[in-house]
């Protein structure tokens, strides 16, 4: 084990939004002992407070499904990949013609911005924080690193499982939020695993030695890349298939769980200097 990267929301992040002090000194040991950390997460980069907050976190992170990686300690970008605005449109306008109610939104490396029905009626304060109106206004230029297409009525996996056969060609697509229903788009060929394999590369360490965590279907690719990709027992059905090792839920501090135990084996490892499997 010398790199550890996690998923935050549902893996490390609780839905009341806090880390807890097991999982935090669990993470913290990992650094102690020489371990890489990196967080890589659907979440963009203006929302990294936990991390920085609660963990104390001054690394890396990779952002917007694999799309930007944010440097925490210059507060920067340090590089991202973006979908062409004409690539956006299209893809607006093929899911308005599957689903004509559905409402868009979309991430830049400098801002959030979105049709005015992506807000909800509980969140139409949101209205008065960020720019809204036609995406073609909004987005003027190619640097948009996550597009979202959001729905009511229907789940997300049947949501995406209609959607995507008809967008995959043009971005990559996913989804993870847990209480409402939204696609999440990528430039095409970019995911999380994408990234860290080019994160992981350039620090020389290869995928047999990184431990990976995550819950949803846009961890799927980075836990079947890593050499030890643990889905939560409390995350969705397709992040656990697809890999045949499972973590105990957030609930009961499973990142921690994992690690205390690699950590411990590492310490009675006759090899110095490597943290055994």
């Amino acid at each position: 084990m010398r790199l550890v990267a996690s998923d935050i929301d549902g893996t490390i992040l609780r839905r009341d939004g806090r880390i807890t002090e097991r999982t935090v000194q669990a993470l913290h040991a990992c650094e102690a002992a020489g371990v890489e950390l990196v967080f890589v997460t659907g979440r963009p980069a203006r929302w990294l407070t936990p991390l920085s907050e609660q963990l104390g976190h001054a690394g890396r992170v990779i952002c917007s499904n694999g799309a930007l990686v944010y440097d925490l300690e210059t507060m920067s970008v340090v590089s991202s990949e973006a979908i062409r605005r004409e690539t956006m449109l299209e893809v607006r306008g093929i899911i308005q013609g599957l689903f004509p109610e559905t409402a868009f939104a979309a991430e830049t490396p400098a801002e959030f911005v979105m049709e005015t029905a992506f807000a909800e009626p509980r969140h139409r304060s949101l209205l008065e924080q960020v720019r809204h109106g036609d995406l073609a206004e909004l987005v003027p230029g190619d640097d948009v690193v996550k597009f979202m297409a959001k729905i009511e009525g229907i789940t997300a996996d049947e949501y995406l499982r209609v959607v995507a056969p008809h967008v995959s060609h043009l971005v990559s697509i996913t989804h993870s939020a847990v209480d409402l229903t939204m696609l999440e788009m990528a430039p095409l060929g970019v995911n999380k695993a994408v990234t860290l394999a080019e994160y992981a590369h350039a620090l020389g360490i290869a995928p047999a030695d990184v431990v990976a965590f995550g819950d949803m279907p846009n961890d799927v690719e980075m836990l079947a890349w890593a050499g030890e990709g643990y889905a939560m027992s409390s995350g969705h059905p397709e992040a656990l298939a697809a890999t045949e090792l499972h973590a105990p839920g957030i609930e009961d501090d499973g990142v921690a769980q994992v690690l205390e135990r690699k950590l411990a084996s590492a310490s009675r490892s006759p090899r110095s200097g490597t943290l055994a499997r």
